[in-house]
């Protein structure tokens, strides 16, 4: 009779299943006994369902666990056990603060090799995140040290008051070195969510390699010079001089002496 009991039943749609889960994970066992005795007793599958008020699916499925394995008790089980220990895993995050740009499955080396235990990098990344380190492109700047950042401090203080007539015989110069080959932007950190231009995740220079371009410019109060670029060679003190100060400082100062007597 049970048998025919049970070859009648019918599976309900993937969404009710789905949504009677977490009913059918509520059943203790002296309910699901009493489920396993009555559908004994030659009942239906659909009148044991309506009378206990859950759906026909659960019944079916707890009607085979016990044609299956002999019981309706429902087993526990704890899951695959994690690869790594709390230790592991403050010790990871660590690593990984000490050299952001450290990959994960350089960590992941690193950590087997310190526990002596096996640890993959997709591990190493789960763990990572949970600690709020994500990988993210760093930020590039300008390299200042702290001399540099002293001394320019020190130049404006000085000329804070200057005015307009003053600063008008004033030329500012910049060189720049541009990389003629690609930048891939493969170059990752790790770092916290709104850290991103915290000075640890900040690169200040590229280095790609290959042929480049030096560039030179000015500016003035109301003016400029021509943008001028050292196509071919290398900068030297003697080609300075004879491609900028002569053709673009010495003639701008001309120009200063002409209009102070005018």
């Amino acid at each position: 009779m049970y048998g025919s009991t049970c070859a009648d039943m019918q599976l309900l749609p993937q969404r009710e299943r789905a949504n009677n889960q977490s009913v059918r994970g509520h059943l203790d066992a002296f309910t699901r006994a009493r489920i396993i005795g009555k559908l004994e007793e030659g009942r239906s599958v659909t009148s044991v369902a309506a009378e206990f008020g859950i759906a026909h699916s659960i019944v079916s499925r707890l009607c085979r666990q016990f044609q299956t394995t002999g019981t309706a008790i429902r087993g526990f089980s704890s899951g695959r056990p994690r690869g790594t220990t709390p230790a592991d895993d403050r010790y990871i995050v660590l690593q990984a603060r000490r050299n952001r740009r450290q990959t994960a499955g350089e960590i992941a080396r690193h950590t087997t090799q310190a526990t002596g235990r096996p640890i993959s990098r997709f591990t190493v990344a789960r763990r990572l995140h949970g600690g709020g380190l994500f990988a993210r492109r760093p930020v590039r700047c300008v390299p200042f040290t702290p001399a540099h950042r002293r001394r320019r401090s020190l130049w404006c203080r000085e000329h804070r008051n200057w005015r307009d007539n003053e600063w008008g015989r004033v030329l500012f110069t910049e060189e720049s070195r541009f990389s003629l080959s690609s930048d891939s932007h493969r170059i990752l950190i790790w770092r916290e969510r709104g850290s991103r231009n915290h000075p640890s995740n900040i690169i200040e220079r590229d280095r790609y390699g290959g042929r480049g371009v030096l560039v030179w410019g000015g500016i003035m109060l109301g003016s400029r010079t021509d943008f001028h670029i050292f196509d071919a060679g290398s900068d030297n003190g003697t080609r300075y001089c004879n491609e900028i100060l002569l053709p673009y400082v010495r003639l701008l100062e001309a120009l200063w002496v002409c209009s102070s007597f005018s």
